[in-house]
């Protein structure tokens, strides 16, 4: 079996840099190297905690929930790192995952704080 070719993929607001292979996702990759450029959650797509922003590179994505990238975040390069796999070598920002406010949290911020 002949190994898959393998491409950079460049964190630069982490300044870190891993290998990943065009038959792996992004987030398998830099788990593989001991990286900790990319924050992981649930590793398939449903939390959204390993949004990343491409920057320059060719890459294929697996289906990726419109909850966590809309259309409009797609087209500017925006995805799940769990469901992106490199063509060519990348360069990429982590750190783009923004959590959903909750009721809970949203009424929190409504009352008046107690000194």
């Amino acid at each position: 079996m002949p190994d898959q070719s393998r491409h950079q993929i460049r964190v630069i607001n982490r300044n870190q840099t891993f290998e990943c292979a065009e038959d792996q996702v992004l987030l398998v990759g830099m788990e593989r190297h001991s990286a900790a450029a990319i924050s992981v959650g649930c590793r398939g797509g449903g939390c959204g905690i390993c949004k990343i922003r491409i920057l320059a590179g060719e890459y294929e994505t697996k289906r990726m929930s419109k909850a966590h990238i809309s259309e409009a975040e797609q087209q500017r390069g925006y995805a799940l790192a769990c469901r992106v796999f490199p063509c060519t070598d990348l360069e990429i920002e982590s750190d783009h995952y923004q959590a959903p406010e909750s009721s809970y949290q949203q009424a929190a911020e409504t009352q008046p704080t107690v000194k």
